[in-house]
């Protein structure tokens, strides 16, 4: 992935507010040629100790993508007060941006 697009991405994910969540694809509709999966690439090689909200990035459905950290990212939407309903997903209203 070029560097730059890799920076475009993380400006953008840094700018995801608390309590909100987004998809790879708007990320991905926000560069410069990203696709949803090089956005989900560019969060998967985040250096440990960052402190990037990449909990706040969800699938198109309004769900957590399948992932070693989903529990986490589960608890740590709920801590800004994204409940995922019955069916998984994120309420619409929270959608960012």
């Amino acid at each position: 992935m070029k560097r730059e697009l890799r920076e475009q991405i993380l400006t953008i994910l840094a700018e995801i507010p608390p309590g909100r969540v987004t998809t790879y694809g708007c990320i991905a509709a926000m560069t410069e040629g990203a696709t949803p999966r090089l956005v989900a690439r560019a969060l998967r090689e985040l250096p440990a100790g960052h402190d990037l909200p990449w909990f706040r990035v969800i699938t198109a459905s309004r769900k957590l993508a399948d992932h070693p950290g989903a529990a986490e990212q589960r608890a740590r939407l709920a801590a800004e007060g994204v409940v995922l309903d019955a069916r998984g997903r994120a309420p619409a209203s929270l959608m960012w941006p």
